[in-house]
């Protein structure tokens, strides 16, 4: 499971650049990264646990602009087609989970 988080933050005054910056700061904080400016990702092991991470995300939500959330599944998250130019790259993959014998 993968949740991206797309914003459009006003920056206009020095309160709305600091607002941008803790919103930013913590998603980093809660291990997104990312993707391109002003969208951030993040992958969960479970439904569950992106519920959780979406929960935090809504916490952090600053007053003024618009923030949007999309949660999708790993085969939709390989569905993506990422160009850099004319050149087509390989989409991130999903970090290897820990495995316990």
């Amino acid at each position: 499971m993968w949740i991206l988080v797309l914003f459009d933050l006003p920056t206009d005054t020095k309160s709305a650049r600091r607002q941008y910056t803790h919103f930013r700061k913590a998603l980093l904080a809660d291990s997104f990264t990312m993707m391109q400016y002003s969208v951030y990702m993040r992958h969960c092991a479970s439904d569950e646990n992106a519920v959780l991470h979406i929960k935090r995300v809504k916490c952090s939500l600053p007053p003024n602009g618009e923030v949007r959330v999309i949660k999708i599944t790993d085969q939709q998250f390989a569905k993506i087609e990422v160009y850099f130019g004319k050149k087509r790259r390989q989409i991130e993959k999903p970090p290897t989970q820990l495995e316990f014998l």
